[in-house]
């Protein structure tokens, strides 16, 4: 069994999870690792026990991959279910309010890899997008966490049964029906995010926004 000593951390540069990276990296290190955050994954210089691939966007081919014993991915879904982009998104979308998700190790097909932890997210069906992003964030902390913990206990798990996918999400899909009440759609007002893919609709052939915030 390896001996866990050193961890990267890699996070696309502009993903909304790097400041929670960094405090993975800084917890890791009080605990005892030496950890060290990355944006791209073949900047990683030097030989990891475990690379964390954390909101990462690339998809690493398997000689990459095979420099480092473990490559681990957190996903929000029950794999082989719900592989591809935006799973917690999409999720909520379909109203659901407890999210699967899979801490698994990398493979060179996407999400396809075998799977050492699920476990779930559980919302209250009130959280907006900020919220909504720091559960699934502490979640994946956690995860992370646990799979160091309990890693000469852990085994990995094949994927069983048929994969869908989910697709990727754009600005386009942050689209309000006019003629559907708030109420019907404010699973998509949680989704949204009111600087980059905020809330708009169209009337007499002009388009306008909406933000969405919570009372303090």
């Amino acid at each position: 069994m390896v001996k866990i000593k050193n961890i990267a951390i890699v996070t696309s540069e502009k993903s909304w999870f790097v400041p929670f990276a960094k405090k993975l990296v800084s917890v890791l290190k009080e605990k005892g690792y030496h950890s060290k955050l990355f944006n791209k994954y073949a900047d990683i210089n030097k030989k990891f026990e475990v690379v964390f691939m954390l909101s990462y966007f690339e998809i690493v081919d398997k000689k990459s991959l095979g420099k480092h014993f473990h490559n681990i991915v957190v996903h929000e879904s029950s794999l082989p279910k719900g592989r591809g982009w935006a799973p917690l998104f999409w999720q909520i979308l379909e109203g659901k309010n407890k999210i699967p998700i899979s801490l698994f190790e990398a493979s060179p097909k996407l999400d396809a890899g075998h799977v050492y932890i699920k476990d779930y997210i559980i919302l209250n069906g009130d959280e907006l997008y900020d919220e909504i992003r720091k559960n699934q964030a502490l979640k994946t902390i956690e995860l992370c966490l646990r799979f160091l913990n309990n890693y000469n206990r852990l085994s990995l798990k094949k994927q069983v049964g048929k994969a869908s996918y989910y697709k990727k999400r754009d600005t386009k899909d942050s689209q309000l029906d006019i003629n559907k009440s708030i109420k019907e759609q404010f699973n998509l007002l949680r989704i949204v995010n009111n600087d980059e893919f905020p809330a708009f609709f169209y009337y007499k052939n002009k388009k306008y926004f909406l933000k969405i915030y919570k009372e303090n």
